[in-house]
């Protein structure tokens, strides 16, 4: 890989999966101060999947939680549950007999708006995930799926609240999906799930990395544009063409300049490969700053207009 300002190799601290453990380490406090949200005690989850064989498995990966946790086999049988005692969350395959996860999904919002529900299948589609998004639910998850992976999104469910309207969606074509976004930093992490599936063309870590990329982006335009004020909207699209799939984000900010970026990775010398930590310690900002760097790594290209507050990810289809 060239260092795009001097020609020259990037120094090993720059490879990706140093780029990696690096933003782990300096993005710690702020995943820390999302998930460390007070977890409802012996919170009551339902199951929802036709097959016994992922009740048991979902309730192996459950089993040292504090979490009372039911299960049904249909959406019907989910439905008779829900009328008759009270759950703080719903898990629900989508694919079942008869009423399939997102009718169940449907179902249960317009009998309790407040109701969170996880999604997860075996068979992601444009179509599914945005049908997802478009009828409330707060997470997907792509079978198979770990357990750390169910429990970050347990938990989150579980701690994040919600409004309605921080995820509107504005256009439903699978090729051509927009939404309009509260600044909510919790949202950046909810997207990146739904997102993530999206992109079945690429081997799990460059799924991975897309994911981080596009959360990245999303993240500085909440937090930076839009100064992590819900009253703020951040737009974007998810645009897949023959040959490319591209994401699109703009945010409500006056933009930025690269030149002024003294507190982001990106702007450092390559003898100095921390040296905004300390600038970013010195403004009082959060730790992190590797986001552009990150992303400028896992896209093919990376684009921002003139004024700064837009920014367009490229990344090419295998093959």
């Amino acid at each position: 890989m060239i260092d795009e300002n001097d020609g020259q190799p990037l120094s090993a601290w720059l490879k990706i999966g140093e780029q990696r453990r690096a933003y782990r380490r300096t993005t710690a406090g702020l995943s820390n101060m999302l998930s460390s949200r007070q977890m409802p005690s012996g919170a009551k989850i339902l199951i929802v999947d036709d097959e016994a064989g992922m009740h048991e498995m979902l309730a192996a990966m459950l089993r040292h939680e504090d979490y009372a946790v039911d299960y049904a086999s249909s959406g019907p049988e989910a439905l008779a549950q829900l009328a008759g005692k009270h759950y703080d969350l719903v898990v629900t395959d989508i694919r079942m007999p008869g009423m399939d996860g997102i009718t169940l999904l449907n179902r249960i919002k317009e009998e309790d708006p407040e109701m969170k529900v996880i999604v997860m299948t075996a068979e992601s589609t444009p179509q599914t995930v945005v049908r997802a998004i478009s009828e409330k639910a707060f997470s997907y998850l792509g079978k198979p799926f770990t357990r750390p992976t169910l429990l970050d999104a347990v938990n989150s469910a579980l701690s994040v609240p919600v409004e309605a309207d921080d995820i509107v969606v504005t256009s439903a074509a699978p090729a051509w999906i927009s939404l309009e976004v509260r600044c909510k930093m919790a949202t950046a992490d909810r997207l990146s799930r739904f997102f993530r599936e999206l992109n079945l063309e690429f081997s799990p870590d460059a799924r991975d990395s897309i994911a981080t990329a596009f959360r990245e982006l999303l993240m500085n335009a909440i937090e930076h544009g839009g100064r992590s004020d819900p009253r703020q909207k951040v737009s974007l699209s998810y645009i897949r063409t023959s040959r490319s799939i591209i994401y699109y984000i703009r945010d409500p900010g006056e933009g930025f300049s690269f030149d002024k970026l003294t507190h982001a990775a990106v702007s450092n010398r390559p003898e100095e490969p921390l040296g905004h930590a300390e600038i970013r310690d010195q403004m009082g900002i959060r730790p992190g700053g590797f986001g552009i760097l990150l992303t400028k790594n896992f896209a093919d290209e990376l684009l921002y207009s003139e004024k700064g507050n837009e920014v367009m990810l490229v990344k090419y289809l295998p093959g």
